[in-house]
C-alpha cells in the first residue's frame, strides 16, 4: 500500500514542532528575549504559505539573537518557492546571511576580527547556507510550474486528438450520408414507383395488397432514410436519435406490416423503461423479418410476458411452407441483438424447434433499466 502524503497543515505543525526542538536546543530558559525570539520564529511558521514575506521578517530575530537556523532557513525556503521576484529573494538571503554572520550584540563588533582569515571562511559558509534554500527553493518552484506545463501540454494533445477523431468522424458521416441519399434513397424510390405501378395496374387482388404492403414499406423507409441522412450531416450538432425510437405501442402496427400472419400475446404494464421497450420491439423486428425471408409460409407467434422483475419476450415461427429465397445478408442482426440485450443485463437465446421452426427468446430484467 503506497503510504499517503501529509498534508500542508500536517507539515506546518511538524515543522513548527521542530524549530521549536531547535530554538529549545540552542537558547537557555533563563535568556528570555532570545526565548521569545526564538518562540516567534518558530510559530510564525504556521503562517508561511500564506504570508511568506513577513514569516521571514519574522524569523530574523531568532538568528540574530539565537544560533537556532530551521526557522529562518525554512522561512527563507518558503518565499523562494513562492516568489518570483529573484532580486527581492537575493536581497532577504543577503540580509538573513548578514544578520546570522555578524555577532550579537553588535556592540562586540571588533573590526581587526573581522579581517581574520577564520571569519572570512565563517562569512562563506553563511553566505552559502543563505543561499541553499533560495536555490531549492526557485528549483521546486521550476518543477512544480513544469509540472503544471506538462500537464497543460498533455491536456491540449488529448483535445487536438479528439479534434481530430471528430473531424475524421464528420467527414465520414457526410461521406456515408452522401451514399445513402445517391445510392439507397434512389433505390428505394425506384421500388416505391414500381410497386406503386403495380397495385394501380394489377387485377390480382392478392398483388394488389402486396404491392401496397410493398409500396408503404418503401415510404416509410425512405422517410426514415432522409431522417438518418439529416443526422449524419448534422455531425456538429448536439447528438440526436438517428430515427424516431419505437416503443411497445407500435408493435401491432409492426406485427401488421410484417408481410407474415402473426399472433402477440403481451400482459406488459404501462412505463416500462424506453431503453427496455426499444429492446423487446427490435428483438421481435428482427424475428419477423427472419421468419419472413428463411421460413416463407410460416406463421408465427409473439408472446411478451412480465413476471417479477424479468421481461421474457419469445418468438416462434412454424416450419416454412416452401423454399425460401437466398437473399443477401450479412448475419449481423442476432449479434446485434444479443449485445443490445447484454448492455441490458439480459440475455438472448434463439434455435430450432422439434417441429422444424425456430424460436427467439430474450429475456431482461426491469429494475436495472429504470
Amino acid at each position: 500500500m503506497i503510504p499517503r502524503r501529509p498534508s500542508d497543515r500536517q507539515l506546518d505543525v511538524l515543522l513548527v514542532g521542530l524549530a521549536l526542538v531547535d530554538a529549545l536546543a540552542h537558547v537557555g530558559i533563563t535568556d528570555q528575549p532570545s526565548a521569545a525570539c526564538a518562540l516567534l520564529g518558530a510559530l510564525a511558521l504556521g503562517a508561511r504559505r500564506r504570508l511568506p514575506l513577513t514569516t521571514f521578517a519574522l524569523t530574523l530575530p531568532t538568528a540574530l539573537v539565537t544560533d537556532a537556523v530551521l526557522a529562518p532557513m525554512a522561512a527563507l525556503y518558503t518565499l523562494s518557492s513562492l516568489n518570483r521576484h529573484r532580486v527581492l529573494l537575493a536581497g532577504c538571503a543577503l540580509t538573513y546571511a548578514v544578520i546570522d554572520y555578524l555577532p550579537w550584540p553588535w556592540s562586540s563588533l571588533d573590526a581587526t576580527e573581522l579581517s581574520q582569515t577564520n571569519n572570512l571562511f565563517h562569512l562563506s559558509y553563511t553566505l552559502a547556507t543563505a543561499a541553499a534554500p533560495v536555490f531549492l527553493g526557485q528549483l521546486v518552484q521550476a518543477r512544480r510550474e513544469l509540472s503544471l506545463r506538462l500537464a497543460d501540454i498533455g491536456a491540449a494533445r488529448e483535445q487536438e486528438r479528439l479534434l481530430t477523431a471528430r473531424s475524421v468522424l464528420a467527414e465520414e458521416r457526410a461521406q456515408l450520408a452522401r451514399e445513402m441519399h445517391d445510392v439507397v434513397s434512389h433505390q428505394v424510390s425506384l421500388i416505391a414507383v414500381q410497386a406503386g405501378a403495380l397495385q394501380v395496374g394489377s387485377r390480382d387482388t392478392e398483388t394488389r395488397r402486396a404491392a401496397a404492403t410493398i409500396r408503404r414499406l418503401s415510404v416509410q423507409t425512405l422517410d426514415e432514410l432522409r431522417h438518418m441522412v439529416g443526422v449524419l450531416r448534422d455531425s456538429g450538432g448536439a447528438p440526436s436519435e438517428l430515427t424516431p425510437q419505437p416503443s411497445l405501442a407500435d408493435l401491432e402496427r409492426l406485427i401488421d406490416a410484417s408481410g407474415i400472419e402473426a399472433k402477440l400475446e403481451t400482459d406488459l404494464p404501462e412505463g416500462l423503461p424506453p431503453a427496455l421497450q426499444r429492446a423487446v420491439y427490435r428483438t421481435v423486428q428482427e424475428a419477423l423479418t427472419n421468419a419472413r425471408k428463411h421460413a416463407p409460409g410460416a406463421t408465427a407467434t409473439v408472446r411478451i410476458v412480465h413476471r417479477g422483475d424479468r421481461v421474457r419476450t419469445t418468438v416462434t415461427n412454424t416450419a416454412p411452407l416452401r423454399r425460401a429465397l437466398v437473399l443477401p445478408s450479412a448475419q449481423h442482426g442476432l449479434v446485434g441483438l444479443a449485445q443490445r440485450a447484454e448492455l441490458l443485463g439480459g440475455s438472448v437465446v434463439s434455435g430450432p424447434t422439434a417441429q422444424g421452426g425456430y424460436e427467439l427468446h430474450l429475456e431482461l430484467p426491469v429494475g436495472r433499466n429504470r
